[in-house]
């Protein structure tokens, strides 16, 4: 099936056109177009985290379907609007990508956190673990930590991206960034959202051993 692509502003300029009619596989995603996209426009690539996308001039979430002869626009952060990135992804994670979202002139400090799997957990060997979330809710939770980082050390910016899916050992699960004018208050901020993330947002992970499985806070 055929749907219009309209790219506006930054994006415009990463895909070198202003629309375009792209084919995609009927069922097809939110999701599915963007990546098809990627793959299309590589520079494009690494703005579509922040970009917001419309069907049928609505905002609409990447899980939503896309309908024949649809409309997509991408949407860059508007005027006034810095880029806010709190995001739950079903593909590998690069740390660039949140690092982009914090940085800027102002920040001196810039403290970033990557999680990877591990290979090991007491002592059991780990196969590969696999993260669920109520990705909705998840996304809400995280930009409420980035709020509270704001409120707490004012001026202090905040990206999270955190993965689902199927991961090996070595694989990122999370990767955070925190910017601010001093270094102190960017560790801070990035300590209290891994801390408050543990915590609060509903994101599951299931290990796999080579003598069983456990969902972690379940298992013995």
């Amino acid at each position: 099936m055929s749907v219009t692509v309209l790219y506006f502003a930054a994006a415009r300029e990463r895909a070198g056109l202003s629309r375009e009619s792209l084919d995609v596989p009927p069922g097809s995603r939110v999701s599915d177009v963007l990546a098809l996209l990627a793959a299309k426009h590589p520079p494009l690539a690494p703005l579509l985290p922040h970009l917001r996308v419309a069907v049928q001039q609505q905002f609409v979430g990447l899980d939503s379907p896309v309908a024949p002869d649809a409309e997509l626009a991408l949407i860059p952060p508007v005027a006034g609007g810095a880029p806010r990135l709190f995001r739950v992804v079903g593909r590998p994670l690069q740390l660039s990508e949140v690092v982009d979202a914090v940085a800027s002139e102002g920040a001196g400090g810039l403290v970033t956190f990557s999680g990877a799997v591990r290979d090991q957990t007491k002592g059991r060997r780990v196969l590969r673990l696999e993260y669920e979330a109520y990705a909705p809710m998840a996304e809400a939770k995280l930009t409420e930590i980035g709020d509270e980082v704001a409120r707490t050390w004012p001026g202090t910016r905040l990206a999270i991206m955190h993965r689902v899916g199927t991961l090996v050992p070595g694989e990122l699960a999370v990767v955070i960034a925190a910017a601010s004018a001093h270094r102190k208050e960017a560790f801070l901020g990035c300590e209290y959202a891994i801390e408050r993330l543990k915590q609060d947002v509903p994101i599951w992970k299931k290990e796999f051993f080579e003598d069983g499985e456990v969902w972690v806070g379940l298992g013995p």
